[in-house]
């Protein structure tokens, strides 16, 4: 029996790897940003003379909307996927058995646990 794929899991995948290829072709600043605070003005702006890319304006271009969504990605699904009680009988009253209200993995369900290990540092 083959199984068809979601058109929407496809564009959606298509979608979140472009995002990751931008990403990957753009310059970090991370080593420049310590340099960079020390030239903060009075106005608190940093006069900035860059070298730029073309991948480094197109990374750029869509960067903020980008992290906002995916902040936002984050946020609901750390809502969806939320301990509660599973109920039963445990021996441990302080720490019952307690599943995900979305998917009814034991806690935390693989869901949480992805998006934890990816924005903990």
């Amino acid at each position: 029996m083959k199984v068809e794929r979601d058109p929407r899991e496809d564009r959606l995948r298509e979608r979140i790897e472009a995002v990751r290829a931008r990403s990957e072709k753009a310059t970090s600043w991370r080593s420049a940003t310590q340099y960079l605070s020390r030239l903060i003005n009075d106005t608190g702006h940093v006069p900035v003379k860059a070298r730029l890319s073309r991948e480094d304006l197109t990374f750029l271009a869509g960067a903020r909307d980008e992290v906002i969504a995916f902040a936002d990605l984050a946020v609901r699904l750390i809502e969806l996927h939320r301990p509660q009680d599973a109920g039963g009988i445990t021996s441990d009253l302080d720490r019952p058995i307690r599943r995900c209200r979305a998917c009814m993995w034991r806690w935390p369900c693989p869901t949480f646990r992805t998006v934890d290990e990816t924005f903990t540092p």
